[in-house]
């Protein structure tokens, strides 16, 4: 970074800008910028014709590379593989991904293309919401917005669709539910599953319409019926198969699952760190079922003491392209709704022989640390291990134990909660920002209908947990990438990068409007100042309505194989190690991570780039289901309450002081420490 005391008449030397410049780039590898971003960026006290000299004297030296519009990007081996030229009609095909509008046009988003780009509706070609596709350019359209046609598609994002069944003598159709989803589904009278007219039912769609095919309307089976399940499972179901996912595991994929033996073989544990007769627990929900990571705990002669983060080791039942393994990778993770969980493996491997339950010996990948006598770590170790779990604690068991000090294991746990505090600690001096976003949680009757509403408290046993975790995913990143140092070793990091610039410029003048003041001139300054807004908030109600504002002008956490670190974190190195049974990165960092212990090994950077974006995307759309089943059952709840009236808290605003349609959460007990709905929009009209 370049930070000057800015001074009229003074400005930083070309080759000081240059080098700037430079750095900003290779650590911003993705990302393309122009000069007005820059001088923000970098805090540059230089016009921007200075600026733009040395963008292009780096393009002329091969450092940078220009990009869409009027951007830049970094040229050559640090850059991954993107459209580098602005794209023009007739020159090659675009891929991106389908955003479908009511009216039967599209838009497309194309990866580092600032505008999508607009399809009509004669162009869609059977498109559907969420397809990747590869796209023709037209002529731009008068507001300059890119057009265009789609040539082929490359991904469905559903082959599944949930609608009501219609008989005819000759065949069946399905209507679907979702409204863009344009077409009817033919159904053959042989492959209706035992379905009957008007039934609601699953459909999975064997063949699609295509210029070169005859066909008018997508062909399909039936695959589930849903006409004897409650409303609220159908609903569930319905967000599922909408955001994609699959609700049904293959015979392939159980076959290989179900074939494990329950029990241990002899001489893979005599492969692995015995760690069976060391005090090892787990600490998880009370209704959790798949228990992925336990922590062991014992002294060393020295004061010091060992700790060990224990994963279920996945890898070792799914090996790699088994039909098992290529399900997984295809959903990437397990989606958690209100009241249901759709796993990402079989609940043979989820909640049976990769779950570290209690009193079982079990298969890990573990990351040991020692800290010495003043709680300092001192070293680490990595490699493949079995336990034995003696104490599965539920974090409200576990919260007694470290509040009252007494109870099984008592001495172990907060020791262990000592270390945890101290890690956080330094974690925050570090510069990872602190934003306690509050997590809505229901509870449920037995139909699955809600009768009440919550917001889940996280309390120092959640943290313990929370802590150990992000230690043993930070060591593990740094580990690999300092045997990167000589040859890079291609890894799954799990990055973010700086806020949104003009977001967060935003959010600085609404945070100024209403007393809160921030310094963001650099990376560090916005760290400390949302620290000491999530610090103020605790005691300041207004204050607490921009945090989740906050967080919105946050960039978007994803999986890649270049390494920017991670901002929010405050962590240079940082990968996902912690969770194989419900996240498919970890499966492939523990696979990368054991090929590396011993000696150097390197995957396909590009393929495995590709396998990143993919778990990226699948991690959305899950995220997505989430909202959705939230949402539902906010309004499930909410409809029992008409006519009565609520507290609610803003969790964002649109243009011009109006409020967004989303409230986080809502009680019915006035509280008179809390300002009333009219009063804050009082306070924000201006």
């Amino acid at each position: 970074m370049v930070n000057k005391k800015k001074s009229k008449g003074q400005v930083p030397a070309q080759q000081v800008i240059q080098q700037a410049i430079s750095r900003f780039f290779k650590q911003h590898p993705r990302k393309a910028y122009n000069a007005k971003q820059i001088i923000r960026k970098l805090n540059l006290n230089s016009n921007r014709d200075a600026v733009q000299h040395a963008l292009q004297i780096l393009v002329d030296r091969e450092v940078l590379a220009p990009a869409f519009e009027d951007k830049f990007r970094l040229n050559g081996e640090f850059s991954p593989k993107q459209q580098t030229d602005r794209p023009t009609p007739g020159k090659g095909l675009l891929t991106g991904t389908v955003d479908l509008t009511r009216s039967g046009a599209a838009f497309i988003s194309v990866p580092d293309l600032e505008r999508d780009i607009f399809i009509p509706p004669r162009s869609v070609n059977t498109a559907l919401q969420g397809d990747t596709v590869e796209v023709r350019l037209r002529q731009g359209r008068r507001d300059g917005r890119p057009e265009g046609e789609i040539v082929r598609i490359v991904k469905r994002l559903n082959e599944q669709f949930i609608g009501t069944l219609r008989l005819s003598r000759k065949h069946a159709i399905l209507v679907p539910d979702k409204l863009n989803m344009p077409f009817d589904i033919l159904i053959s009278l042989t492959d209706l599953a035992g379905a009957q007219d008007g039934e609601k039912v699953v459909v999975q769609v064997t063949e699609w319409p295509g210029p070169d095919k005859q066909l008018r309307s997508p062909r399909g089976i039936v695959t589930g019926r849903l006409n004897d399940q409650s409303i609220n499972d159908v609903e569930m179901q319905a967000i599922l198969v909408h955001n994609g996912f699959q609700l049904y595991f293959s015979q392939e994929a159980l076959q290989v699952a179900n074939a494990f033996p329950t029990s241990i073989p002899e001489e893979e544990v005599r492969k692995r760190r015995d760690f069976r007769e060391i005090l090892t627990f787990t600490i998880d929900p009370e209704d959790a079922k798949d228990f992925d990571d336990a922590l062991s705990y014992r002294t060393l002669e020295d004061g010091g003491c060992e700790i060990g983060v224990h994963i279920a080791d996945v890898t070792y039942y799914l090996k790699p392209d088994s039909a098992l393994d290529r399900e997984a990778y295809e959903r990437s993770t397990s989606v958690y709704l209100v009241d249901r969980v759709l796993p990402m493996l079989p609940e043979r491997l989820s909640n049976e022989l990769c779950s570290l339950r209690p009193d079982e010996d079990s298969l890990t990948f573990s990351a040991v640390f020692t800290f010495d006598a003043k709680d300092k770590l001192v070293d680490r170790w990595f490699g493949k291990t079995i336990i034995h779990s003696h104490r599965r604690f539920s974090y409200e068991a576990a919260q007694e134990v470290l509040e009252t000090r007494q109870g099984d294991h008592a001495d172990a746990l907060l020791h262990v909660n000592a270390i945890a505090t101290g890690l956080r600690k330094q974690r925050f001096k570090d510069g990872s920002i602190s934003f306690e976003s509050e997590e809505v949680k229901f509870r449920l009757n037995e139909d699955g209908v809600p009768i009440e509403v919550y917001t889940k408290e996280r309390k120092e046993a959640h943290l313990l947990i929370e802590d150990f975790m992000l230690l043993a995913n930070k060591e593990v990143a740094a580990f690999i990438q300092k045997k990167s140092q000589g040859q890079e070793i291609p890894f799954v990091y799990r990055v973010h990068d700086l806020p949104d610039p003009d977001k967060l410029n935003d959010f600085v003048l609404f945070a100024k409007e209403v007393g809160f003041k921030m310094e963001v001139k650099t990376p560090e300054q916005v760290a400390k100042s949302f620290n000491k807004l999530a610090e103020a908030a605790k005691e300041n109600e207004l204050l607490r309505m921009l945090e989740p504002l906050a967080i919105r002008t946050m960039a978007k956490a994803a999986y890649t194989t270049n390494n920017i670190g991670h901002y929010g974190l405050g962590f240079a190195d940082y990968t996902h190690f912690t969770s194989p049974i419900r996240r498919y990165s970890d499966v492939l960092v523990h696979r990368i991570l054991e090929k590396n212990l011993e000696r150097d090994w390197r995957d396909d950077k590009a393929l495995l780039e590709v396998k990143c974006r993919h778990i990226s995307q699948q991690e959305r759309r899950a995220m997505d289901a989430e909202r959705e089943s939230i949402k539902y059952k906010q309004v499930e709840f909410i409809e029992k309450h008409v006519g009565e009236i609520f507290e609610g808290q803003i969790s964002g605003m649109m243009d011009k002081g109006s409020l967004s349609s989303s409230v986080v959460h809502l009680w019915k007990a006035w509280h008179p420490s809390v300002c009333s709905l009219n009063h804050l929009l009082s306070l924000t009209a201006g």
